[in-house]
């Protein structure tokens, strides 16, 4: 095992700028937890340009970041080359691809970064693939949630990367969310404006565990405008089909991009996604109760339906960039179960920006 018990101070590169904080140390230190570097950050032990950041800071050519004592292990080991078995995964996940980015079909289950005694991500998987002749290592532009779907954006370059982060902060990106919820929101289209802000107790949520989830239960809160840890998000939502009282089949466009946003919108709202061990914890259901919020049918697999269905934004080259992706494999068997035509009309494109 490697130790690097000093403190240590580094420049960043220009290759480098632009990436947020967070990103940088999970790639200068692949052996580290993200729990733990997460906490050297939310401590001031990591500072940048001589003051505390956040891991979100966006990091900028020359300024020096200072790292405390770490205690490293060689990295994981990640099979190279084209013929690997993480480089055939990620071709297979494939939707789009020229030679300044893809576009990635994101399965059910795994993870977009590593964190603790996560060994399998799409961003080791990466690797495996390596850069072209004289290029760079592929850069993921955003993240999903390890139980999301869908459209995930990787860039070829560090160029890109900070083209597409810029078109991602300006909202100029139009992403497009399908899940399906319990009961049916009133009215059938609008908007959900809330402050969520990081920090519920760990030990409530694990209190609240479904039986044989994993124990990763980091939630957001719904917050007062005014607390210092709240950011303000809104989400426009459509329902494109229902089966009332029970569930609905809900298209979203999320404006802002805050963690879980989707997710605790749906709960805020009371009408939670189907399968979410996080944000859908309300007690079962009284059988003297007539309750048709969880008269879900039997058959309907117990995991998240939320899949990030259609990405929609310029190309740094110019042209518009159009990917949709399919449905998993539980959303579909739960949409033949209830009849839900995936070629209908999705409402949400017609919806303001705002």
């Amino acid at each position: 095992m490697s130790d690097a018990r000093r403190a240590e101070t580094i420049e960043i590169k220009d290759a480098d700028a632009g990436l947020r904080l967070d990103r940088w140390l999970r790639r200068k230190y692949p052996s580290l937890s993200l729990a733990h570097l997460n906490k050297i950050v939310r401590t001031g032990q990591v500072r940048v340009g001589g003051r505390r950041a956040e891991g979100s800071t966006r990091l900028e050519a020359g300024q020096s970041v200072r790292i405390p004592p770490l205690s490293l292990a060689p990295p994981p080991m990640v099979k190279r080359g084209r013929d690997g078995e993480a480089a055939a995964a990620i071709r297979a996940m494939t939707l789009f691809e020229d030679r300044d980015l893809m576009v990635l079909n994101k399965p059910y289950g795994l993870a977009v970064q590593g964190g603790s005694g996560t060994t399998r991500h799409i961003d080791g998987m990466l690797e495996a693939i390596g850069p072209e002749e004289g290029g760079e290592r592929p850069v993921l532009v955003h993240r999903l949630d390890r139980d999301t779907s869908g459209v995930l954006l990787v860039a070829k370059s560090r160029r890109v990367a900070a083209e597409l982060g810029e078109t991602f902060r300006s909202r100029l990106a139009k992403k497009i969310y399908w899940a399906l919820v319990e009961g049916v929101p009133k009215p059938a289209q609008g908007r959900i404006s809330l402050f969520l802000a990081k920090g519920e107790c760990m030990g409530e949520a694990r209190a609240a565990r479904p039986p044989g989830k994993r124990d990763d239960f980091e939630r957001v809160r719904v917050a007062r405008h005014g607390d210092p840890e709240a950011r303000h998000s809104l989400t426009l939502y459509a329902v494109v089909d229902k089966v009332a009282p029970r569930l609905a089949w809900l298209s979203m466009r999320p404006v802002t991009g805050r963690t879980h946003q989707l997710r605790a919108h749906c709960e805020a709202i009371g009408h939670p996604i189907i399968g979410d061990p996080k944000y859908n914890r309300r007690p079962e259901r009284d059988p003297q109760r007539n309750d048709p919020m969880r008269a879900i049918p039997p058959g309907v697999e117990n995991k998240l339906h939320l899949l990030a269905r259609r990405l929609i934004l310029p190309h740094p080259r110019g042209g518009t960039l159009d990917v949709s992706a399919p449905l998993p494999e539980h959303m579909r068997k739960s949409f033949e179960m209830f009849g839900f035509d995936m070629s209908a009309r999705d409402p949400i494109e017609d919806a303001p920006d705002e």
